[in-house]
């Protein structure tokens, strides 16, 4: 069975703003033994989640996980998603989708968030009265 995985972020107006999620992205899929992993957003960006949904389908993932990369499970994660779900159900319901709870909410995040910000603070030498480089 072929296992496609399906990060989904919110986007942004500014193009560099993806940078880390495409990071991620990339990281995931040398880890993911070859199934497809594709990076979708809710708005501003392309694609978004039904034509990535559409891709994963397309090349023959009977199996998707959505992985939300958001920091909570707001609006956009309870509400948004689900319906937008609902339509790839509809589309393609040869292929099972699986919603996994946002990255933030794991423990694995919170600690990367705790540590960073410590890091931050202990090396951060700009004053905030200065612009930063």
């Amino acid at each position: 069975m072929s296992h496609g995985i399906l990060l989904f972020a919110h986007g942004a107006r500014d193009p560099a703003w993806s940078a880390p999620f495409e990071q991620a992205r990339d990281r995931l899929q040398q880890h993911h033994g070859g199934g497809p992993v594709l990076l979708a957003f809710l708005e501003f960006m392309s694609p978004d989640l039904l034509a990535a949904g559409t891709e994963l389908a397309r090349q023959g993932c009977q199996r998707v996980t959505v992985v939300p990369l958001f920091l909570g499970a707001g609006g956009h994660v309870r509400k948004d998603l689900p319906r937008l779900l609902g339509e790839l159900r509809e589309q393609h319901p040869g292929v099972q989708w699986v919603l996994s709870p946002a990255v933030g909410e794991t423990d694995i995040l919170v600690e990367a968030l705790a540590r960073s910000a410590e890091h931050l603070a202990r090396h951060t030498q700009v004053s905030v009265d200065q612009p930063a480089p």
